[in-house]
């Protein structure tokens, strides 16, 4: 099936018994919760990140320092989801005695648990980012002056609804949409799509103003 992220951001397409801790490429998408654009904005098809948007930027990276087994492909930050190619280069959940190799497996080190970790971490920068931004409105307002102004100002100054995650206090949608690379071909493709996501920003699915 051809990737139409419409149809695969609402439901997960993943096989069932497969192992998603074994070596391979996998395309993955995650969406912002309701689609809010916390991340930034694309003008002129160049990609602006706010705060939010250097967070989950930052904390993609990361992924390769966490677990020694992973290697990041192409990935980009969107205003209100991301794509990423994630690779494992070795499964570090069987066993080497062989037999205990098809029912031995880390179930830490699956692609599930991967974008759990991601999405924990990002959530929780967002939060505190979040937090001191509402802890200087407030002591703008009692000092007569804006946000961002004098002492204290905020190393990012706020844009659209960039830091504003909301009363639901999320981040992200709840499921996310994974698809198993199998040859060149196919990888070329989505690392492609990847690479010009933000030049067809307002043909892509995932938009909304």
């Amino acid at each position: 099936m051809a990737y139409n992220p419409e149809i695969h951001h609402r439901r997960s397409i993943r096989l069932r018994g497969y192992d998603y801790s074994q070596v391979g490429l996998y395309f993955i998408t995650l969406c912002c919760y309701q689609r809010k654009h916390l991340f930034g904005e694309i003008k002129d098809g160049k990609l602006l990140l706010n705060a939010c948007g250097q967070i989950a930027f930052d904390e993609w990276l990361r992924t390769e320092d966490i677990r020694d087994n992973i290697r990041l492909h192409e990935f980009i930050i969107m205003p209100n989801h991301m794509h990423g190619i994630v690779e494992i280069t070795f499964s570090k959940g069987k066993s080497t005695n062989q037999l205990y190799q098809a029912s031995f497996k880390s179930p830490s080190q699956t692609i599930g648990a991967i974008i759990r970790g991601y999405k924990g971490a990002t959530t929780k920068q967002i939060k505190i980012l979040s937090a001191e931004r509402d802890g200087e409105k407030d002591r703008g307002r009692k000092k007569g002056r804006g946000i961002g102004e004098g002492k204290g100002e905020l190393r990012f100054a706020p844009t659209t609804d960039a830091l504003t995650i909301g009363s639901e206090n999320k981040v992200w949608q709840r499921n996310y949409y994974e698809h198993i690379i199998r040859d060149e071909r196919a990888y070329r493709n989505i690392a492609n799509y990847i690479r010009t996501n933000s030049l067809r920003w307002n043909e892509d699915k995932f938009f909304r103003k």
